[in-house]
């Protein structure tokens, strides 16, 4: 690891004004990916501050509204019996991640800042990652590209998105709220990631000197029918090959709301709408859950080692849409 200076912050106010735009700078919160990355000597940040102190840890839950303070571990936040009864997919999304003693130490705002588990971005050794070398080339595509995203990629990156918690975010519509030089301000949580398209090092749509205070969505009846379906090569601490977070609103045997957002497969936190519209109206059964999960993949685009993954992941939203509709909502 390189030397860097460390400063700890007591407010929003003090780490915006640490932070140093001549100088490579990083906040430091549960540094459960920094430090890796730092280690791995992807990232040499000059100065890291540390934003523990800042107090953004609430979790206010009022009988529309749901706020997640940035600071919030995942641990606690998958806890919330509340949460659980009301919104079954966001807590299940936080308990499917990493392992206890990660989410005991990772903040939400962390989660789903996390950096791509991408191996050609992770290992130095290779020259080739757009990501990490803008302009170097990708060594994924003619790589070993198993893991990598069928959905949302581009020519210069293939990588994939990997929060679970991300997922949930952008299916209940959450919103972000961010402070910094300028002030602070509101953007809807799908507008916090960018597409890599020709600059995949741009990952979000943060201003450098900008951090996530909290998180805030709706909280409906209906919400209650909802899951995070999560399939990977192990039971534990493993990332997504797919997974589904869906919730629906059903009356009278019909869909009348409908959210489907994908995982593991796409190189952004990735909503399904198409898939979504399919269904209104619809009885669900097979052949309807089906038809959704046909659309939510119909513009993937694999590669050699992750053609599975179109298959894998139309069968992960049908079987998800089938369970969410056996719920009791």
């Amino acid at each position: 690891m390189r030397p860097f200076i460390f400063e700890r912050a007591t407010s929003p106010e003090s780490a915006i004004a640490a932070f140093h735009a001549d100088r490579a700078t990083s906040f430091l919160a549960g540094g459960t990916t920094l430090l890796d990355l730092m280690k791995l000597d992807v990232v040499r940040p000059e100065r890291v501050i540390d934003i523990n102190a800042l107090g953004a840890n609430e979790i206010e839950i009022s009988e529309d509204r749901l706020r997640l303070g940035a600071s919030v571990r995942m641990a606690d936040a998958e806890a919330q019996e509340e949460l659980r009864r009301r919104v079954p997919m966001l807590t299940q999304s936080l308990a499917l991640a990493a392992s206890t003693q990660l989410r005991h130490m990772a903040t939400l705002a962390g989660n789903v800042l996390q950096r791509t588990r991408c191996p050609y971005f992770r290992d130095v050794s290779w020259s080739a990652c757009n990501k990490r070398l803008p302009g170097s080339g990708c060594a994924a595509m003619a790589g070993f590209n198993r893991q990598h995203a069928v959905l949302g990629a581009s020519d210069a990156c293939i990588a994939t998105y990997p929060s679970d918690f991300a997922q949930a975010l952008i299916a209940l519509d959450a919103t972000v709220d961010v402070v910094g030089r300028r002030g602070r301000r509101q953007l809807p949580f799908a507008k916090l990631h960018v597409p890599p398209g020709r600059t995949p090092e741009v990952e979000t749509t943060l201003a450098p000197d900008e951090l996530i205070l909290g998180f805030e969505m709706p909280i409906e009846p209906w919400m209650s029918r909802s899951l995070y379906l999560k399939i990977r090569d192990r039971d534990s601490y493993e990332f997504a090959l797919a997974s589904a977070a869906v919730a629906l609103e059903v009356d009278g045997g019909a869909v009348r709301q409908a959210r489907i957002a994908l995982g593991g497969v796409a190189a952004v936190p990735w909503r399904a709408r198409e898939a979504e519209q399919a269904l209104i109206g619809r009885v669900l059964d097979e052949a309807s859950c089906q038809l959704a999960a046909d659309i939510a993949f119909a513009k993937a685009q694999p590669r050699e080692h992750n053609a599975y993954k179109p298959l894998l992941g139309r069968q992960t939203v049908a079987r998800a849409l089938l369970q969410a509709a056996a719920m009791e909502a």
